[in-house]
């Protein structure tokens, strides 16, 4: 059995990793940009009209205001959408999808590794804390390349004039300029999820070094023992 000082280690590293899934978990579920545009109808150049674009991962929403005329709210499938776009928006929103879910995976793999520490001493170097390392760190590294590819695909591709020119019915020519993007709170929540795989980590090499150090000291060798311990 493990000491008490390796099973409290393991278990708040795998109740660590736990809380930043649950994390992940709810931002993949809500809001990750709104993006806000201003719309006239081709050539007329008068910029009357407005048109708001709520992004999830899976789902959008627009609301738009005499873009070019008044409509009730619509709700679309992102990536169906996406793909009429062109290939750099639809490209670099399936890799920050895709890699969310190897984040959620990898952390997964954490917590596994984490709970079987703390109630066994495994030998396999991949399952003891080489293994939090590596799914933690792999987590933490691939939710910060999301948070990248997230906001350059958001500000910096036009995603969002592309997005509404599909979704206005009947082809009708307009004008469209782009007021303001705005991070919502699911892409926030990649910013703790990729603090919290770092304090996994944190917690599980403090507790490697500390048992190093120990096992170090025990193996010190004899001629640096007191003299009246080398008499026994």
């Amino acid at each position: 059995m493990p000491s008490t000082t390796k099973t409290l280690y393991f278990m708040s590293s795998a109740l660590v990793s736990s809380i930043s899934v649950g994390m992940m978990g709810y931002g993949m579920s809500t809001h990750w940009a709104q993006m806000t545009l201003v719309c006239a109808r081709g050539g007329s150049g008068l910029f009357n009209g407005t048109a708001v674009i709520t992004l999830d991962l899976i789902y959008g929403n627009l609301t738009r205001t005499f873009c070019p005329s008044f409509e009730p709210p619509e709700e679309f499938e992102v990536f169906s959408q996406l793909i009429q776009t062109g290939a750099a928006p639809v490209v670099l929103h399936a890799l920050a999808v895709s890699l969310l879910g190897l984040c959620l995976l990898f952390s997964a793999c954490c917590i596994l590794i984490s709970l079987y520490n703390s109630v066994s001493n495994p030998y396999e170097t991949y399952m003891g804390p080489a293994g939090v390392y590596t799914c933690s760190s792999l987590s933490a590294c691939l939710s910060f390349v999301v948070l990248i590819l997230f906001v350059l695909n958001i500000h910096v591709t036009d995603i969002a004039q592309d997005l509404l020119k599909n979704l206005i019915a009947n082809n009708i020519p307009v004008d469209l300029k782009r007021t303001s993007s705005e991070m919502q709170l699911g892409y926030y929540l990649v910013i703790p999820y990729t603090v919290l795989s770092l304090l996994a980590i944190a917690l599980i090499y403090m507790y490697d070094h500390a048992a190093y150090t120990h096992r170090r000291e025990q193996q010190r060798p004899t001629e640096d023992a007191p003299k009246e311990i080398m008499m026994y």
